[in-house]
């Protein structure tokens, strides 16, 4: 069955980089439509970022220009590469498989002084 790990997360200052990992098991991630998405405190989960088997990528407008959304096949492992974090990029992020009503823990990210 479908599962996926979300890590990488933590508390980090404005301004500083993380870099999120999704590990995937029970089914080959390159050949999956992925997305990471994030949720707020008090706010609805929102999408983040799409990677494409082929290696396109979209991302949201709020962090476009920041983020870059990777995959290390050989891990079976997709990246979240965030710059320039700020206070609101504080949220848990999800990675999911598209299509899957399935969805891992999240990671916690804080942007804080």
């Amino acid at each position: 069955q479908v599962q996926l790990v979300e890590s990488g997360g933590g508390l980090v200052q404005p301004g500083g980089s993380l870099r999120l990992s999704c590990t995937g098991f029970g089914f080959p991630l390159d050949g999956e439509i992925m997305t990471w998405h994030r949720q707020a405190p008090g706010k609805a989960r929102e999408w983040v970022a799409t990677l494409f088997p082929g290696g396109a990528s979209f991302y949201s407008d709020s962090v476009r220009g920041r983020v870059t959304v990777s995959r290390a096949d050989a891990k079976n492992t997709m990246h979240l590469q965030m710059n320039s974090l700020n206070a609101e990029d504080t949220a848990v992020y999800y990675c999911h498989k598209d299509g899957s009503t399935r969805w891992g823990q999240g990671t916690q990210v804080t942007v804080s002084s």
